[in-house]
This record gives C-alpha cells, sequence and structure tokens, in this order.
C-alpha cells in the first residue's frame, strides 16, 4: 500500500469551552456551585463577586464584643493622579437582586446589633457574643461520676479502661477476658475485680451504659425505673432476657404461653419495655444536621402558584471596572484580555444556568398543580421526555437540571426530581403516579387498626377498588421503600 497525504473536508460537532463550562455549571449543586465560584475568583482577577458571604457576618472585637458594621470592602488601587473610573456600559454584571430588595436595606443594616441602638453599655454582659456551650462525651460524663464516686486508685484505672472501650451508643463489645488478657501480669489483676469494675460502670448514668448486649441494657434500666410494680417488672425481665426475640418479632402468642400470663399482664410489661432506651449512649453523640437551602421556591398567588427563584443562592459577579477600562485603553496584556472573557462568559452561563432552573421549574409546577394543591395523593405520572419536549430541551439537560437542586413547597422541601415517576394503569384507562401509591399506602396502614394490621394482599385490594391495578409484590416494593414494617411486625396487642 502506497503512503500519501490527502486533504479531506468535514463537518462535525465539538463542544467548545463556553459550552463545556454551561454544561459544567447546570449540572453542579448549590454548594458546588460556590466552591466552584471561589476557585474561579481566585484564579481570575477581572471577575468579582458584590455579594461577599462574609460582609454581613459579626466579628468580634479584642475585647469580645460584637462589631457594628462589618469593615467596608477595600478599592483597587489607582494610578497616581488618576480618579476612580466608571464602570463602562459594556461591563458585564450579573445580580441576583436588586440592591433596593435587600433585607439588610429593608431592616437598617447592621444596625441593630449596634451597642447605642441597645442602650446598653459595652461592660454589659449581655454585649459579650453568647458562645456554644461545650458539647459533653460519653466518656466525660462518665469520667466526672467516676471522680465523685470511685476513691480508690485501683479501682479508678479499672473503670476507665472499661470506659475507654465502650462505643458510641455505650455498649461493652470487647469481653473482659480480652481486656484482662492485654493487662500485665504484674499488675495481678484477677477476674473478680474486672467485674466488679464493669458493676460500678454500669451504676453510672444513663442507665443501661455498660452492657454487653442489648438484652442486658434493658434489664440494667429496667431494674432501676421507678414506680413499677414487682410483677410487672419481673415479667418485663423475664422477656428481656430470655425472650426478647420474640418480643422484637411481636409473637404474642408464644410470649402469653411461655410467660402463662393474659393479654393485660403483657401489655403492662410491654409498655416498661418502652420506657427504655436500647442505645443509652446515642444522647451524647455529637452528629451535626445537614441542611438544605432551596434553588426555588413556590408560593401560592391570586392567579394559581408562582414560582421565584431564591435570591439566597444567587451570586452577584461582574467585572472589575478599572482592569476593563485598561484593556479598552490598550493598555492590558493579552492574558488579561482572555481572562476578560472568561469572566463574561462566566456571568452569561450563570445567568442562563438559573433561568434555565427557572423554566424547568414553572414547567414542573404548571403540570403537578394538583400536587401543590391537595398534596402527594393527587401526584401526576411525568417524565423528563415531557418537560424536555415542552422547553424545547434535551433530555439530558433536564436530568442535570433536576439532580440536586431543590424546591421549597408548602408541603416541605423536595428535590425536582421528587416530581417524576413512572406510572401505574388504572381500571378507567388512565394512569396514576407511584408516588401517589406511595403516600395512600402511607395513609392506609396509618389509619389501620394495629390490632388487626392490614396484610399487603388487602392494601392492594383496597387499592384496586379505587381503581389502581397492582401487584401484592410491588405493595411490598412500596412498603419496603417507605420503610413501613411488615404486617407481623406491626401488630399490637
Amino acid at each position: 500500500m502506497k503512503q500519501s497525504l490527502q486533504l479531506r473536508t468535514s463537518q462535525h460537532l465539538a463542544l467548545t469551552p463556553q459550552l463545556q463550562q454551561s454544561i459544567r455549571l447546570l449540572q453542579l449543586s448549590t454548594l458546588e456551585l460556590h466552591q466552584e465560584l471561589e476557585q474561579l475568583l481566585t484564579d481570575n482577577p477581572l471577575l468579582e463577586r458584590l455579594d461577599d458571604p462574609l460582609d454581613r457576618s459579626l466579628r468580634l472585637l479584642s475585647d469580645g464584643a460584637l462589631s457594628s458594621t462589618a469593615a467596608p470592602a477595600e478599592a483597587p488601587p489607582q494610578p497616581p493622579g488618576q480618579e476612580a473610573p466608571a464602570a463602562p456600559a459594556e461591563a458585564e454584571t450579573f445580580d441576583g437582586e436588586a440592591a433596593g430588595d435587600s433585607p439588610a436595606a429593608a431592616e437598617g443594616g447592621d444596625s441593630d446589633w449596634s451597642e447605642a441602638s441597645r442602650g446598653k453599655a459595652p461592660d454589659d454582659e449581655d454585649s459579650r457574643p453568647q458562645l456554644e456551650a461545650h458539647h459533653c462525651t460519653l466518656r466525660e460524663h462518665l469520667m466526672e461520676q467516676m471522680r465523685v464516686t470511685v476513691l480508690e486508685l485501683r479501682d479508678r484505672a479499672l473503670v476507665e479502661l472499661i470506659i475507654d472501650a465502650l462505643d458510641d451508643n455505650g455498649y461493652l463489645e470487647e469481653s473482659l477476658d480480652d481486656i484482662l488478657a492485654r493487662l500485665p501480669q504484674e499488675l495481678e489483676i484477677d477476674a473478680d475485680e474486672m467485674r466488679t469494675a464493669l458493676s460500678l460502670l454500669q451504676s453510672f448514668d444513663p442507665p443501661g451504659v455498660g452492657a454487653r448486649n442489648a438484652s442486658e441494657c434493658l434489664a440494667l434500666q429496667i431494674k432501676r425505673l421507678p414506680h413499677i410494680a414487682m410483677v410487672t417488672r419481673r415479667m418485663a425481665l423475664v422477656i428481656v432476657e430470655k425472650h426478647l426475640a420474640w418480643f422484637a418479632q411481636r409473637d404474642f402468642n408464644k410470649l402469653k404461653k411461655a410467660l402463662d400470663c393474659d393479654d393485660e399482664d403483657l401489655r403492662e410489661a410491654q409498655t416498661v419495655i418502652r420506657q427504655c432506651n436500647p442505645h443509652p449512649g446515642a444522647v451524647f453523640a455529637s452528629d451535626v444536621s445537614d441542611y438544605v437551602v432551596p434553588d426555588v421556591v413556590v408560593k401560592r398567588a391570586r392567579n394559581g402558584w408562582q414560582v421565584t427563584l431564591n435570591n439566597d443562592v444567587m451570586p452577584r459577579l461582574r467585572v472589575n471596572a478599572m482592569y476593563a477600562n485598561l484593556l479598552k485603553q490598550g493598555k492590558g496584556e493579552g492574558a488579561m484580555g482572555a481572562q476578560l472573557q472568561e469572566a463574561k462568559w462566566l456571568i452569561k452561563n450563570m445567568r442562563q444556568r438559573f433561568d434555565t432552573i427557572l423554566r424547568v421549574a414553572q414547567a414542573i409546577v404548571e403540570r403537578q398543580k394538583n400536587f401543590f394543591s391537595h398534596g402527594a395523593v393527587a401526584m401526576r405520572p411525568l417524565v423528563l421526555r415531557e418537560i424536555a419536549d415542552t422547553l424545547g430541551l434535551h433530555e439530558s439537560t433536564i436530568s442535570r437540571v433536576t439532580t440536586q437542586k431543590y424546591m421549597l413547597t408548602p408541603h416541605g422541601m423536595f428535590e425536582l426530581k421528587y416530581f417524576f415517576g413512572s406510572h401505574v394503569a388504572t381500571e378507567a384507562g388512565g394512569e396514576a403516579s407511584s408516588t401517589a401509591i406511595r403516600a395512600l399506602i402511607v395513609q392506609l396502614t396509618g389509619a389501620e387498626d394495629p390490632k388487626n394490621p392490614l396484610s399487603d394482599s388487602k392494601i392492594a385490594d383496597m387499592l384496586g377498588e379505587q381503581g389502581m391495578v397492582i401487584a401484592r409484590r410491588t405493595v411490598a416494593k412500596y412498603r419496603e421503600a417507605l420503610k413501613i414494617p411488615p404486617v407481623s411486625l406491626r401488630k399490637c396487642l
């Protein structure tokens, strides 16, 4: 085969850097968007942000008092003998909200925090910031009790050793023999001393701490519950020590036969057991809750439902006026020209991102009016292609918009993907949303008789009476997704 050079002309699609950035910004969540924006602001000096998140934050003075006003932003340095130039008419700006609509402007800024408005001297106690109290851990709580209860240093060391072996729930997962085997033999510590130290620990607060299993944890708490009849207390102890598996499975017939009691006695013992906490150490956990900020807000208006963007998540960007004038006068370098173009692209893509989110949210609200008026039971089937065809966008674009974007409604906070779901056929030839069926299952199980709960087959029959053709296994799948226990675990005495 002879080699040769040939020139061919062909057409193909290519993603420009601007389009790539637009797609990337569209699929980012609110948190990821602000993280990406902070990086771009650091890399590009021609891009500046008008709504600095730290502008309205409170600052502590050296004496511990709160600063009345935030420090003003410094103006960019100007050349000697030259006044600050005015913003050029062609400078790109993206404002998330108008300056007059700012909550701080309506409320008089930060003047409410000034000492003069409170009428208090700087030395007053109320002028000092109220700092968050130190969170007490389970170990600190137990150690404090040990210091005032156990006097012998040897006993303190053993109790502290067992405290260090507890998990977050307050359980002792490691056996005493394993703990004893790790200790040096020259200390001459025997098993009786370890059991005595464990008994001391189990007498501490919270009740049930230091237990080696759930049965022992519940038994320790039942023994310390006040104002319990002796017969009921003894029956509750027998249940948690010998028949806890039957109690968890709600097998009341076996329990009544094993305990030789009636429904009333078993019900009283069940009430006592339910007062116990199977995880006594969980109350000292320091889990931080995650909060979701909505991208759009839906409110009822005179002419229907109104969808607005959340101004708190919309950054206000603009091109730096001084650098833009320098480039306009031809005093800038080539690199700054490219950064100016990137800044304009970012502002344009940011505006396009929020416009697309608003359009998609409005289309969703338009098709799910019944949901906003009547709740989840009125949800209608909806797929991504339906919104894509309505707005003239690609289905992948709708998928990016609805991922990790949230809508605040009168019924709560929902991800935009929540309003999309599969459908189930009805006897009338229509379609019912799977979300609406889940809501009906929740209603039916919530209104059932606790002594005779509804089975999956019965729920399927009741939905069939309402015209929804649904199989029993589908009901079981939806029930498990809703974390509703099966019929055997929902039965009560």
